[in-house]
């Protein structure tokens, strides 16, 4: 009962969390977004996938629906996250002393917790 709670707290925390990055996105754009891909010698095409790992991804993690295979992509845009806006400085510390990439880091890790974890038994297709 109690792990089923746990993944229930971390679905919910983790879509949420993320979620609030994509609203982000689509109240002021992702002109910035656009810039890293572009320089990083990536299509700009590739930068409106922002949308699906930050909007899409996390409501299905929030409900539970398909939690591993949206974990999964949100996984990815983590790493093209940290590829992107931190390739250059992954050695790096921040202002507090952990990495700079520290934030997409843990969504990286969280994610991929819910793909080994599964999306439990409060998920949307649960069995």
């Amino acid at each position: 009962m109690m792990q089923e709670i746990a993944k229930l707290i971390l679905r919910l925390s983790v879509g949420a969390m993320m979620l609030f990055h994509g609203l982000d996105k689509i109240i002021n754009g992702i002109a910035g977004i656009k810039h890293l891909t572009v320089s990083a010698g990536l299509p700009e095409f590739l930068a409106y996938g922002v949308y699906i790992g930050e909007v899409v991804v996390p409501i299905l993690i929030l409900l539970g629906a398909y939690a591993r295979i949206a974990s999964l992509v949100l996984a990815l845009n983590m790493c093209f996250a940290i590829f992107l806006a931190y390739g250059s400085s992954l050695f790096k510390l921040g202002e507090h002393g952990a990495p700079s990439f520290e934030l997409p880091f843990l969504y990286l890790v969280m994610s991929l917790m819910i793909f080994v974890f599964g999306g439990g038994r409060y998920a949307l297709n649960a069995k």
